[in-house]
């Protein structure tokens, strides 16, 4: 050993050390914040599930790989960080000798290959997200970025870490080159052996490179673990845990979508008939109330802003970004946490737990950031403002969207359920719609006497559960397909089509109450479980005797359709439940319906959330309307999993909007922009925005927007009249 290999070797001795001793002290950190978190006992079911599918999600990058290059950049850098520590690991071998390197597989002509390929493609991949983030950054001229809000000194720092730490690679490899130490022939290190071309014959060069190599490698964790909440860089190892305990790991897309995670307190699903507020959690009112895996999920955020390029508040300039909302529970979770960790805390009724003595030695930032409303204005010093908390429709865009499974709309929903629970405080005009739900039964306000209102003028008998026996689908009018004027054609087109095609079926009629979505995606679990309770109890008797794959129940509401066959469960009802136009594509295909007079003049189709995103229903859908219209259908941008949202969900159907642009507009301006005369639905809520937003733009006599079943109810039987566009705007 050499002088020089002398002191490279302490020099990157020294500097390990210390990063090691920080890694360890920042590990230890964020393991206490993320325990001070919540039980979440059901994270742990499913072992092998959970394993495949982190495995899949990030080796196979396949929630990346949905954003086609940047995703293919991403994933031949994971792939280097991975592989290529290993050329990090053989540095410490480097900077004892120039000819060091790896025991035993160091000199395999394919690891050599392998690690020669990697290093390039690495390098190719991290100057298109480097090219990437600087076309995006915040401050160009054009708009809103996805990285807006973001922390771009950390992003910049970790993709020059990364390209530097690749070059050096390199710089190593041609140094040995240079001095003929080097192991592998030039086809299958044809880069190295480029560079060992220019570089001079330095005995010493392949050590102090190397050392640059560690010193450039450790600055990266001395920095990351100087910064816990630097989550472009710990993504690279939370990422994997996050994954792993994502809630249903069976299923093809974002846990978080579908069937919202049920009211829970000390890790068990809130029993409101035992329920204490002083002794059980009502939803979330302090940052710690959220579950570990909540906890891990802000902890885990990578700020690439994904969710917020695709959020349909964010696109319509209002306050909530689904991003910035996770980076505000972090960075307060983290501030709070040296309070927390001193037995700070509040219990149930708002009392401090901890005494002066533990609190006496905190940081007086500590302190203040223990004093924060989790929800409240800038005036209050409140974390997350409520304008935040109520612009989300809980779409699922963000859930959809986000690499490493975080959970935005539960956390939101979590948040909700406090504010409506305990401290009333929720727009005011939704008041309106909850009293009506508990009072009525339906949002609307409507008699219950006027549910089977729809069914007058009908020149066939709806049957009626009760005096029938022998149907095969329970027809689940829902409330708007009941009450609204535009869901109620609708209706009457499904009910038609299927008494065509000769399917029994029967409906609860004034049986039937609210599923309950508007109250649980508003936050009223209470009104929530006292309406499915409800159905629950109704539809189980209705099913008597059968066992669950007879337990057959069509829906034309997404909304009602994802909570009865999502959500019942929770509460002990197990259907099958499938969505109109699944029902529909399926009498077509086997002939039991038959398009016979093509609908011109250009159709597009407008996702619905609860129907797409929520629950993976595409095809049906365009399936029927295939069948239906003459020419194909003329997609919009935004379609199938990317869909924008009409504004109404999350219960935003009964808010004002009075922040921005409207989410409704924003979406017509996009169907009209294809040129199509008709926009089809899937979802009354949809049909409600979509033509409040057709007729706002003054094109009512240009574009008509129907329900996909109306569209094929035209085909079927084209005596149908045409002249069904409604023009009376629905209050919501």
């Amino acid at each position: 050993m050499g002088s020089v290999q002398i002191v490279t070797t302490i020099l990157a001795a020294g500097i390990t050390a210390v990063a090691v001793w920080l890694a360890v002290r920042a590990v230890m950190k964020m393991t206490a914040v993320i325990r001070l978190g919540q039980p979440a006992p059901e994270r742990f079911t499913d072992k092998g599930a959970r394993t495949k599918k982190m495995l899949v999600e990030t080796a196979g990058h396949t929630r990346m790989l949905k954003w086609g290059v940047v995703g293919a950049a991403h994933w031949f850098v994971m792939v280097g960080f991975v592989v290529l520590s290993l050329l990090v690991l053989e540095a410490y071998f480097e900077v004892v000798t120039p000819t060091g390197g790896l025991p035993i597989i160091g000199h395999w002509t394919i690891f050599g290959l392998a690690t020669e390929v990697i290093g390039v493609l690495g390098l190719v991949g991290i100057l298109v997200l480097m090219a990437i983030r600087l076309r995006n950054r915040p401050t160009r001229p054009g708009g809103r970025s996805r990285f807006t809000g973001s922390t771009m000194w950390q992003g910049y720092f970790v993709e020059w870490i990364v390209l530097l730490v690749l070059i050096f690679g390199f710089v190593i490899r041609g140094f040995k080159v240079a001095t003929d130490h080097f192991e592998y022939p030039v086809w299958a290190t044809p880069v190295s052996h480029a560079v060992g071309a220019v570089l001079p014959d330095w005995q010493d060069g392949a050590s102090v490179a190397a050392l640059i190599k560690i010193i450039i490698s450790m600055t990266w964790l001395i920095v990351i673990s100087l910064n816990v909440t630097m989550g472009v860089a710990w993504h690279r190892f939370l990422a994997f845990p996050n994954i792993f305990f994502k809630r249903e790991p069976a299923k093809p897309a974002g846990s978080g979508l579908g069937a919202l995670r049920p009211m829970m307190s000390q890790g068990k699903p809130l029993d409101f008939e035992e329920a204490d507020p002083e002794k059980d959690q009502f939803g979330v009112a302090q940052v710690e109330q959220f579950t570990w895996k909540g906890l891990l999920d802000f902890s885990t955020c990578t700020e690439c802003g994904r969710c917020q390029s695709q959020c349909p508040a964010w696109n319509t300039g209002k306050p909530l970004s689904p991003k910035l909302l996770v980076l505000s529970l972090r960075d307060h979770a983290y501030a709070k946490a040296p309070y927390l960790l001193a037995g700070g805390g509040k219990d149930l009724t708002g009392e401090e737990k901890a005494t002066q003595a533990q609190l006496a030695h905190l940081d007086v930032l500590a302190l203040a950031e223990a004093d924060k409303p989790l929800i409240g204005t800038a005036e209050e010093g409140g974390v997350i403002d409520p304008d935040v908390l109520w612009s989300c429709t809980t779409c699922g865009a963000c859930v959809e969207q986000c690499p490493v499974d975080i959970e935005h709309v539960d956390h939101i929903v979590d948040m909700r359920r406090y504010q409506v629970l305990i401290e009333s405080s929720f727009p005011s005009e939704a008041g309106v719609m909850l009293r009506n739900l508990e009072n009525k039964g339906n949002p609307w306000g409507a008699p219950q006497n006027t549910r089977e209102d729809w069914t007058k003028g009908l020149d066939f008998e709806v049957p009626r559960v009760g005096e029938v026996d022998d149907f095969e689908y329970l027809f689940w009018v829902g409330c708007a397909g009941a009450f609204e004027d535009r869901a109620k054609k609708t209706t009457r087109a499904v009910a038609t089509l299927l008494n065509e095609a000769g399917v029994k079926f029967a409906i609860l009629g004034e049986g039937e109450t609210c599923s309950g979505d508007p109250a649980r995606r508003i936050g009223n679990e209470f009104v929530f479980q006292m309406l499915a309770q409800q159905n629950v109890e109704t539809l189980n008797e209705a099913f008597e005797g059968r066992e669950k794959a007879k337990r057959k129940i069509v829906a034309t509401c997404p909304h009602c359709f994802n909570t009865l066959g999502n959500e019942y469960g929770q509460l002990g009802g197990e259907f099958e439940v499938v969505h109109h136009t699944q029902l529909l594509a399926h009498l077509v295909s086997t002939g039991k319906l038959t398009p016979v007079q093509p609908v011109d003049g250009g159709v597009t189709y407008h996702d619905p959330c609860y129907l797409g995103r929520h629950n993976r229903i595409f095809a049906a859908p365009r399936e029927v309307l295939g069948d239906s219209i003459e020419g194909e259908i003329t997609e919009m941008p935004r379609n199938s999993e990317r869909s924008f949202c009409c504004g109404a969900g999350g219960a935003r159907m009964w808010m004002e909007e009075k922040i921005g642009k409207r989410i409704n507009v924003d979406r017509v301006e996009e169907a009209m922009a294809t040129g199509a005369k008709t926009v089809a639905v899937g979802c009354p809520f949809c049909s409600t925005m979509l033509n409040d937003g057709v007729n706002g733009k003054g094109a009512g006599e240009q574009v008509e927007v129907i329900d996909v079943a109306s569209v094929l109810l035209r085909s079927v039987k084209p005596e149908q009249p045409r002249g069904d566009k409604e023009s009376a705007p629905v209050a919501g």
